[in-house]
C-alpha cells in the first residue's frame, strides 16, 4: 500500500485548507485510514479517521468542529478540511492506513495502530 499526501502549504490564522491522500497498491487490505500529525518538538498525533469505504468518521477532542474527514466515493482518495485554521494546527500532516484484521481500540488511537504511512505535507500557520 503506497499512500501520497499533499496540500499542505503556508496559510494565515482563520484560513481553511484542504489536504488529500491517494492510497495506491493493494488498498483491499485496508481497513480504516487516516490523518495523523507531528509539531515541532511533539510526539505525532492522531487527528481523524475514516473506514476505508469512508464511513465512522472520528475524530481528536482537540479538531473536532473545524476538521472534517471524508473520502471520494469514485477514486481512492482521502480530504482533510480544516477550517478556521489556528497557530497550533502548524504540523507535518501524515497519512496512514490500517491493515484489516489487526486491532486496535478506537478511544485511543496511536501511530502504532497504523501500519502504512505516507510522507508527510507541511502545514504552517501564521498570524
Amino acid at each position: 500500500v503506497q499512500l501520497q499526501a499533499s496540500g499542505g502549504g503556508l496559510v494565515q490564522a482563520g484560513d481553511s485548507l484542504r489536504l488529500s491522500c491517494a492510497a495506491s497498491g493493494r488498498t483491499s487490505m485496508i481497513y480504516a485510514w487516516g490523518w495523523f500529525r507531528q509539531a515541532p518538538g511533539k510526539e505525532r498525533e492522531f487527528v481523524a479517521k475514516i473506514s476505508w469505504s469512508g464511513g465512522m468518521p472520528g475524530y481528536a477532542d482537540s479538531v473536532k468542529g473545524r476538521f472534517t474527514v471524508s473520502r471520494d466515493g469514485a477514486e481512492d482518495t482521502m480530504y482533510l478540511q480544516i477550517n478556521n485554521l489556528e497557530l497550533e494546527d502548524t504540523a507535518v500532516y501524515y497519512c496512514a492506513a490500517k491493515r484489516r484484521y489487526t486491532p486496535i481500540n478506537w478511544t485511543t488511537v496511536t501511530p502504532s495502530d497504523f501500519q502504512f504511512w505516507g510522507r508527510g505535507t507541511q502545514v504552517t500557520v501564521s498570524s
